[in-house]
């Protein structure tokens, strides 16, 4: 039977199709010529809301940020030539990170595509090496099924970004339309249930462990894992340790966290790291801010366990005893059942005895300072804002001390409230990560820790903030130096402060105030919590609080380049 003409559809009306299909609530993008064809169809719709943002820096950024603290992909929109490049940083910044993107960009047509034509990159080649794949499209009829294996690719597995390059003819041209219901990739098949003979090796050394640890990273947030980590920690009474990335994946003011580990983190935590004899490792990678020095980390003998959804991860760095490839929630269920079956306990006695080790260490008090202070000091700041907002607000950062500051004393209960650049440590995320996270979760209380260096990064945001009413709390801890680049000056390079000093800064009560925000400007330590309190009392103004923090003050502990994760220097040790 005749069904009539086929009816065909612009690439461009195709590509934001697919974006209604995969119930793309927020795009952040920034216009030019070759994504031209994109925006007439973002126009003509309402269901896909478009985010202009004020550099592509800040559309990457913010589709991150979006991702971090939902559960979502987030997606953004750029131009070809400068548009991409201006966005490989937060390209870069989510591939080191393992979020779910999907960068759109525009490319020149396909004829002029090697021809250096006004605009061009070589889009696949330069983003090759910080996606988790991308596609170059050549064929309108490609694009729907391109789209949905981006998709796919960006949140399956280890998540990541995904990028699809779109030459400016293909968005003209037209084709009928139909989205895949299923996508099947020949060479791309995660695993997710873990070995079954692997986990009953793993439990079998966690219940023979005498001083046994679990090191969480951020692979228990990425997979939503954190209430079976929970769940797991609580059964067997172990210590439990999370990454900067790891923060909330098991909640820090439960009495069998450590708290964070590596190059800023607490005593007790790196000590029991160096001293365990059964190591659980949960989607974590071992990063060399993690454990410092592998040859000083493997010093100590102790048998590893390692889960994680990438085969990859596994054995990079540290060799272990036992690899589990799968998903970290299943993998963790499994191992509880047959841990709650089994016949045999930890031995009670060496638990406890370990645990008694660890609360002496946790005894130094590794993160005191001077509470005293005629000066406002950063930790105060940190800690008044974890009081005031009950541990329950999205807290975003930038790149440097305030960050460190801000995951030591701000006690994350709850995943995907910490969101922060740990693989790429990009300088200028915190404010177009704080505008994805107060788009994703409308309502919530959500900080921008920065400092007067990473601010200025994309502080153009600011515009986007007053475009789309964006209450984001930006406190700025501002020490008039680039203040993480001053402390390792003074460690390691004589007190030489070459180009650390910020001269010359702005007023930032004027600025922010010339975007149309509210500024504050915060000098004394008794004039912390009352600014705090207006700020988070002004629930529909972005607040910018500038605190004139101790110039001097430094991040402790630390472990200097090329150490071992128990040769931390302490505030006391100076």
């Amino acid at each position: 039977m005749d069904r009539g003409p086929t009816l065909e559809f612009t690439g461009a009306e195709i590509v934001i199709k697919c974006l209604q299909e995969e119930k793309v609530e927020f795009l952040f993008g920034y216009p030019g010529g070759a994504v031209l064809y994109l925006y007439d169809e973002i126009f003509k719709q309402d269901k896909v809301k478009h985010v202009l943002v004020r550099h592509e820096q800040g559309a990457a950024h913010a589709a991150d940020g979006y991702a971090r603290s939902s559960k979502k992909v987030g997606v953004c929109l750029v131009t070809s030539g400068p548009g991409l490049t201006n966005a490989v940083t937060g390209i870069a910044t989510a591939y080191l990170d393992s979020i779910p993107m999907v960068i759109i960009s525009g490319q020149v047509p396909t004829h002029a595509i090697g021809e250096d034509a006004f605009q061009e990159v070589d889009t696949v080649g330069i983003t090759r090496p910080c996606v988790k794949h991308n596609f170059l499209v050549k064929d309108v009829k490609d694009i729907a099924a391109t789209m949905k294996k981006a998709f796919y690719l960006a949140s399956s597995g280890r998540p990541g970004p995904v990028l699809v390059d779109i030459p400016k003819d293909i968005t003209i041209a037209k084709a009928a339309f139909e989205y895949p219901k299923t996508v099947t990739m020949r060479s791309y098949n995660p695993v997710t249930k873990g070995d079954p003979g692997q986990i009953k090796k793993a439990v079998q050394l966690l219940l023979e462990a005498e001083r046994p640890m679990i090191y969480a990273g951020g692979g228990v947030i990425l997979s939503d894992a954190a209430p079976q980590l929970t769940e797991f920690v609580r059964h067997l009474g172990f210590p439990c340790t999370n990454t900067l990335m790891g923060l909330g994946g098991f909640p820090a003011t439960d009495r069998h966290s450590l708290g964070m580990l590596g190059m800023h983190g607490t005593y007790e935590a790196n000590m029991a790291m160096q001293n365990c004899d059964v190591l659980l490792a949960i989607g974590a990678r071992f990063d060399d801010r993690v454990i410092g020095n592998p040859e000083h980390f493997a010093q100590n003998p102790r048998k590893i366990i390692h889960i994680d959804i990438d085969p990859s991860s596994i054995s990079k760095r540290v060799k272990v005893d036992v690899p589990i490839v799968g998903s970290v929630p299943d993998v963790l269920e499994d191992m509880l059942t047959l841990l709650q079956a089994a016949k045999t306990k930890p031995d009670a006695s060496a638990l406890k005895e370990w645990w008694k080790q660890i609360e002496t260490w946790r005894s130094r008090d590794c993160l005191k300072y001077d509470r005293n202070s005629a000066i406002i000091k950063p930790q105060a700041v940190i800690e008044k804002l974890y009081e005031l907002t009950g541990g329950d607000a999205i807290i975003t950062s930038d790149v440097g001390q305030h960050q460190m500051w801000a995951a030591q004393f701000y006690k994350f209960d709850k995943p995907r409230r910490w969101i922060n650049s740990g693989g790429l440590g990009t300088m200028g995320v915190g404010l177009p990560f704080a505008m994805g996270a107060i788009l994703a979760n409308p309502g919530a209380t959500v900080a921008c820790v920065t400092g007067e260096a990473s601010i200025q990064m994309c502080i153009q945001e600011l515009s986007t903030c007053k475009q789309y009413h964006l209450p984001v709390k930006i406190i700025n801890l501002n020490n008039r130096y680039m203040g993480m680049v001053r402390q390792w000056q003074e460690f390691f390079h004589g007190n030489r402060y070459a180009e650390s000093y910020m001269n010359a800064l702005p007023d930032f009560v004027k600025l922010a105030e010339s975007y149309g925000h509210v500024g504050m400007k915060i000098e004394k330590p008794s004039d912390i919590e009352p600014a705090l309190k207006e700020a988070l009392a002004r629930k529909d103004d972005l607040v910018f609080m500038d605190f004139i923090t101790d110039q001097k003050e430094n991040v402790f502990p630390m472990i200097p380049g090329g150490k071992g994760i128990s040769e931390m220097i302490l505030a006391e040790d100076l």
